[in-house]
């Protein structure tokens, strides 16, 4: 049962950036910060894709309406790689079935990502780009210090992922209209690139 808020908390932080988690967690044990750090995501290779894939994100996600299709194409991915964590997680330590924290490690990520994504959705809604940049920057803080502070102290670091979990749904919820708005949006210029295609009106 030790591992069960680390294991949360990694999911929630996959959510919102899973390469950020592989990085941090995979630093922390090749610098010998952890002992808690499962050998596979120590390995050099991984460590350097997992520094250029959050690279990427972190120029993709301050750009207006490229964040929420990256989202998109991470809806599988954060997910996966919550569960796959985790699961690395718990075989480690021997105190939990791999299964059952892959399940909690996935599920948990699943549900931050959709925060994060319907977070995104209704503030591209808003004309200036400053607001994303202070988004991504706050996500990013916010996984970092997360992370590290749940390698000293999980059990404390899992119970402000769950807080903030239950704020980003609740605001999430709060901000229902305008990411009705963004979806109207999108689909109309879809819609407007179909005609534009075909030569209609």
């Amino acid at each position: 049962m030790s591992v069960i808020p680390l294991v949360f908390t990694s999911g929630w932080a996959s959510g919102i950036n899973a390469y950020a988690v592989v990085l941090l967690l995979g630093l922390f044990g090749a610098t010998g910060v952890s002992d808690e750090v499962p050998a596979a995501l120590q390995r050099t290779d991984v460590l350097i894709v997992a520094g250029v894939l959050f690279l990427c994100e972190a120029v993709a996600d301050k750009v207006p309406y490229v964040d929420s299709v990256w989202d998109t194409a991470h809806t599988v991915i954060r997910p996966v790689a919550g569960a796959v964590v985790a699961a690395l997680l718990a075989g480690e330590s021997g105190s939990l079935p791999e299964l059952a924290a892959g399940a909690i490690g996935g599920s948990t990520a699943l549900m931050s990502h959709l925060v994060k994504a319907g977070t995104r959705m209704a503030v591209n809604t808003s004309p200036e780009p400053f607001s994303n940049i202070g988004m991504s920057v706050a996500e990013d803080l916010g996984v970092a210090g997360v992370i590290t502070f749940a390698i000293f102290n999980p059990v404390a670091a899992a119970v402000i992922a769950a807080v903030l979990l239950v704020l980003g749904i609740v605001t999430v919820l709060f901000l229902a209209s305008r990411i009705r708005r963004f979806l109207r949006r999108r689909a109309q210029r879809r819609e407007e690139r179909r005609l534009a295609g075909t030569g209609g009106p």
